[in-house]
């Protein structure tokens, strides 16, 4: 079975820019290194090519356009995400919402190049339009949860049920994440538990005066 995923998005938060990024990614691959389990980063672009060069772990960037290169000022390229050494991106986050279409030609270019693709949905209805689109990975995240220190896998445990059945009910081959409120070694242990194959988590781990220690926690109890 491929290791569990613990995905941490750094979005654009102070505590995940810059030298503090790179502690997080230091955290995280120390933390990977020591349990065997999988720990991705997923930092803002300026960010994305040093920690892509300086660590081993899979790092991810936030979002990617679906265009070739050429004339598109102001957007990313797979094409681009591959030459920085990206493991792969998010698509369609909470935050970086995106048509149909879009979401589409975003995943055939990260797959044009082999590059991981992780869609974010919020409910089984676009996880199961998400997995039709054939990418590595489906990651459910109630928005009313994201940031509020209330977990998912607690306070609405049926919707990464019936997430992860529409999903495989579509494409077995797609894993399932879930987010939102992920801080605990319980919280993973419950997503698991679930049929999920890992998180997808920022605060709690961006913000933490010591990222090892909550990543150590958060793998506790796989």
């Amino acid at each position: 079975m491929p290791s569990p995923l613990i995905l941490v998005n750094l979005k654009t938060y102070k505590e995940g820019t810059g030298n503090r990024a790179h502690q997080i990614a230091t955290a995280a691959q120390l933390v990977a290194r020591e349990s065997g389990v999988t720990i991705g980063i997923a930092p803002g672009y300026i960010d994305l090519h040093p920690l892509c060069h300086h660590f081993a772990i899979p790092v991810y960037a936030q979002h990617v356009d679906g265009y070739e290169p050429g004339a598109h000022t102001g957007h990313i390229t797979a094409d681009a995400l591959k030459a920085a050494g990206a493991a792969g991106s998010l698509i369609n986050h909470s935050e970086r919402r995106l048509t149909l279409a879009e979401i589409e030609s975003s995943v055939r270019a990260l797959q044009t190049h082999k590059l991981t693709a992780v869609i974010c949905s919020n409910n089984e209805v676009t996880s199961a339009g998400a997995a039709a689109l054939g990418p590595e990975y489906v990651a459910i995240e109630p928005p009313e949860l994201i940031g509020s220190g209330v977990s998912v896998s607690k306070a609405n445990p049926e919707i990464i049920k019936r997430s992860v059945a529409a999903v495989h009910a579509v494409n077995p081959k797609v894993r399932v994440l879930t987010g939102a409120g992920i801080q605990s070694g319980e919280c993973v242990k419950i997503a698991m538990d679930l049929g999920t194959d890992g998180v997808l988590l920022a605060s709690s781990v961006v913000k933490a005066t010591d990222p090892a220690t909550v990543l150590r926690d958060l793998i506790s109890k796989l």
